[in-house]
């Protein structure tokens, strides 16, 4: 398709951001200039988005938005900076370059993503370009972790597949690697590449993926490797289910269509599961990615934003239409799918030894947050680890983190290490909350509505209790909050799930697939944590009493009628 094509057959006239990015001169803008300006702490507007393009985007700190307004000051601009790890393995090494950053520019913690990636926040917009500088010594990149292109590829990181995994985590790199947005810019303006670019013959840089506007919006990519479907397949844009035989590797069955987002009161906008379209040869993976995400390129909608995601490309067109168009472009044709069961989508924690003879260690890590609180060292523990860790750090898609390929003789030292600072598997918490996971959420998020990471602990204090009653401490149960349902938990997956609506407000939903399979659905709106309470109660009194032998959850309150079974995201709403 021509450049003029790139962006889109659809004749609606295109959103502004369509525009920003068209004279962006691929992805620069005025950055570089910007970010010389010392006055403010702030960015003009198309330069904010245009800097979520190398991986990160402009907040305030809400707590402090009304007393500063009162002293007539700007907002206490700051900036969330995202690292992308595909797979989200790193080295010990890379662990303190983080953590040393961190310290350093940010607000003193790391925050471990749903995307296996790392968040810091807090970073002053004088200090952006040599945190970003020392993030790519380090060999990691903030290159493209948010923004309209391909984001951070997940995959699956339980070590007790260990063989499997790094075959896995091998195709997942490449991938990424593969779908990297080519602009010189990140390099011109974060590590003061040499410049390619002539200001009088722009032709002289391409993006033969992306071209001059890049996507619609942001693509997603996930591996899973059954039994688990901890990378939650099913809502991802382009997903691959590991298909393994005797232990080997025989290909990927393909899904499409996944997302999270929408917006409350528009139900033109929902949450939807992908589709399996079809089995791969693990060679054939890179092509696939490749055409699917110029597929969306070519025909996600460039006018709507809250309707360009690829999700609604195909509920438009049709699975068919989709699955005709990728054949044309790859010039062969997917085979039938291959069988496959995934059983759970949570992290297994505390130590396992893998196939490979070395040890893991799951650690969890509520809501991802890294940092030493009070008494719990977190931060400093992890450090100490990594500084004698001759293995690998692996970052959950649950946000937790796996100290991964101990030897035997280097074990004992490192399970001294957990113990002297109570780092934890969890098992003194409830099953629950070991399956819980919240975005960040206020004071950072501009999206937000209500409080998720710094709300949920509370509340699951107030929950247990009734689990403790009825004999369900033990039963795994997947819980999400956001606080808004742009998704970033991915809450509309969860057994129960609260997404914010207003300050201390929730949407209570019900009903999700354990194995994030299936979606939930809304069974109380706006309600407060009261009604939260007294609503989880007797639901969890009836559970107790009349579940089946082996009934997750989320199936058990379809089976009871407190929700109805959504096949799809045009069932989501009521």
């Amino acid at each position: 398709m021509s450049e003029n094509n790139l962006l889109s057959p659809h004749s609606a006239p295109h959103s502004d951001v369509e525009a920003i990015k068209r004279r962006s001169n691929y992805l620069r803008g005025s950055l570089a200039e910007t970010l010389e300006d010392r006055i403010t702490g702030s960015i003009p507007e198309d330069d904010n988005r245009l800097m979520k393009f190398h991986g990160s985007y402009m907040q305030d700190d809400r707590d402090l938005r009304n007393e500063r307004q009162k002293q007539k000051l700007e907002p206490a601009y700051q900036f969330m900076l995202r690292v992308r790890a595909a797979g989200g393995v790193v080295t010990p090494a890379q662990w303190l370059t983080m953590d040393r950053i961190a310290q350093q520019y940010a607000n003193g913690t790391i925050r471990l993503t749903t995307r296996q990636s790392f968040q810091l926040h807090g970073v002053l917009k004088w200090n952006m370009k040599q945190t970003i500088r020392e993030v790519n010594d380090a060999l990691l990149s903030t290159l493209a972790a948010c923004g309209d292109v391909n984001r951070n590829v997940m995959c699956n990181p339980n070590p007790y597949q260990s063989e499997v995994h790094g075959e896995v985590y091998e195709w997942a790199r490449k991938v990424s690697n593969h779908l990297d947005p080519r602009t010189r810019a990140y390099h011109e303006i974060w590590l003061d590449g040499e410049k390619v670019i002539d200001s009088l013959d722009i032709a002289v840089e391409q993006e033969p993926i992306y071209g001059p506007v890049y996507l619609p919006r942001k693509f997603k990519i996930g591996i899973a490797v059954p039994p688990s479907n901890d990378v939650d397949v099913f809502s991802q844009d382009l997903g691959f289910i590991a298909v393994v035989e005797d232990g080997r590797l025989q290909g990927f069955n393909v899904t499409a269509g996944g997302g999270m987002g929408m917006s409350h009161g528009d139900p033109k906008t929902y949450p939807q599961v992908s589709q399996v379209i079809g089995f791969i040869k693990p060679e054939q993976m890179i092509d696939v990615a490749e055409k699917t995400v110029t597929i969306q390129r070519d025909y996600g909608d460039r006018s709507v934003r809250k309707h360009a995601r690829f999700k609604y490309t195909l509920d438009d067109r049709g699975i068919d239409w989709f699955i005709d168009e990728l054949t044309d472009r790859l010039g062969w044709k997917l085979d039938a799918p291959r069988p496959y069961h995934f059983d759970h989508n949570g992290d297994r924690y505390g130590w396992v030894k893998g196939s490979d003879g070395k040890w893991h260690f799951t650690l969890f890590i509520q809501n991802g947050r890294v940092q030493d609180q009070n008494d719990h060292l977190l931060m400093t523990g992890l450090r100490e680890i990594a500084e004698v860790h001759a293995g690998d750090f692996r970052l959950t898609p649950n946000q937790n983190l796996i100290i991964g390929g101990v030897s035997s003789h280097k074990k004992k030292k490192i399970d001294d290490l957990i113990k002297k600072y109570q780092l934890t598997d969890g098992i003194h918490y409830s099953a629950l909350r070991r399956n819980s996971m919240a975005c960040v959420a206020l004071p950072t998020c501009g999206l937000a509505m209500a409080e998720s990471e710094r709300y949920l602990p509370t509340l699951m204090e107030k929950i247990e209790p009734m689990l403790e009653e009825y004999g369900l401490r033990d039963e795994e149960i997947v819980i999400r909050m956001t606080g808004c349902p742009n998704g970033c938990a991915r809450p509309f997956l969860a057994e129960i799930a609260f997404v914010g609506k207003a300050p201390g407000k929730y949407n209570l939903y019900l009903g999700g697939g354990f194995a994030g399979n299936r979606l939930n659905k809304m069974y109380k709106e706006n309600i407060g944590e009261a009604e939260i309470l007294d609503s989880l109660k007797s639901i969890f009194a009836q559970y107790s009493k009349d579940r089946r032998e082996g009934e997750h959850f989320g199936d058990f309150v379809i089976r009871a009628g407190y929700v109805k079974e959504v096949r799809s995201g045009q069932d989501f709403h009521p």
